[in-house]
């Protein structure tokens, strides 16, 4: 009898598993309907696009890989490559060095820390908008505050939107006012580190500079490395900034033109939907290569806990 009890306890928590599954699977309904018809469904449209000729007011027509082999010859592209990989390389790794060196400020307990941790972030929210990229146009331009700050020191300013040679680092200035996101990570992994280390170093002597640089920053890496990921994901799709800034041409002489930008003017302003769609899966392989190559050096540089 005992043995027939259990196998009626067994049948009975079976049957009340796959309850259970399907209830998961209904609350994951959606999610799955979503991610088939707005995230799967539109790529696998857009890689078929991609070897089409296609103006969105007619009919595709296949021409194999012309858009493939138009990329290596258009000379606007390989400029937008050049100035999307000049902002990324240079804006991600200031932002990153603002937002620890603010965390690190900000772990030592300063008074009211609840609301400078809101104020930092508060750009990562805004710095994307529309507004504030209207802004940041009338700061840097020829009557804005960046001009009369100069005044007073007796400079003469410049149009620095206007300027090729400094228009893009103007938007580099406002990635990296950005730091918000980053620097909440950041300061949540400072706070995981165990504060036995710094006794330990404070025991032996150590400088606050040697502790930062063996202590704070080796068991951070991990921390380092997640933001530094999703940090170079988002700058390489960087849009509007640069789209307002420049009023949607990527001047002065495509001195801002990001590749995002160029993909945009191709596929809704000439109508060039099938080849912006091959960039767009450039920029996937791309986006894809150096997310792969950092994970491949991050056996060199980033230390765990659990590493022996």
């Amino acid at each position: 009898m005992s043995a027939i009890s259990e196998l009626g306890k067994l049948k009975s928590a079976k049957a009340d598993g796959k309850k259970q599954n399907k209830a998961a699977y209904l609350f994951l309904a959606p999610w799955f309907v979503g991610l088939v018809l707005i995230t799967m469904g539109p790529m696998v449209a857009s890689f078929g696009l991609s070897f089409t000729r296609y103006n969105l007011l007619s009919p595709p027509k296949w021409i194999g890989f012309q858009n493939y082999v138009r990329m290596w010859e258009d000379e606007r592209l390989h400029n937008a490559l050049q100035v999307t990989f000049t902002y990324v390389f240079v804006s991600l790794p200031l932002q990153l060095a603002v937002a620890l060196f603010l965390a690190i400020v900000l772990d030592r307990g300063l008074r009211g820390l609840a609301f400078y941790r809101s104020a930092f972030y508060l750009p990562s929210l805004l710095g994307a908008s529309v507004a504030i990229a209207i802004l940041w146009r009338q700061i840097f331009g020829i009557d804005g505050l960046v001009n009369q700050v100069l005044a007073v020191f007796g400079i003469q300013g410049q149009g620095w939107i206007s300027n090729p040679d400094t228009a893009l680092g103007t938007l580099m200035i406002l990635n990296v006012w950005t730091f918000g996101s980053p620097m909440v990570i950041f300061l949540a992994g400072l706070r995981q580190i165990p504060t036995m280390y710094y006794e330990a170093a404070d025991v032996d002597g150590a400088s606050r500079r040697q502790q930062l640089f063996r202590i704070t920053i080796p068991l951070l890496t991990p921390i380092i490395f997640f933001n530094a990921v999703l940090q170079l994901i988002g700058t390489f799709q960087s849009f509007t900034q640069a789209y307002i800034v420049s009023g949607g041409t990527g001047g002065p002489v495509d001195s801002t033109l990001f590749y995002t930008l160029y993909l945009y003017q191709q596929g809704f302003t000439n109508y060039n939907m099938g080849y912006a769609s091959a960039m767009a899966w450039l920029l996937l392989v791309i986006i894809g290569v150096l997310t792969v190559l950092m994970f491949w050096t991050s056996r060199f540089w980033v230390f765990y806990d659990d590493q022996d």
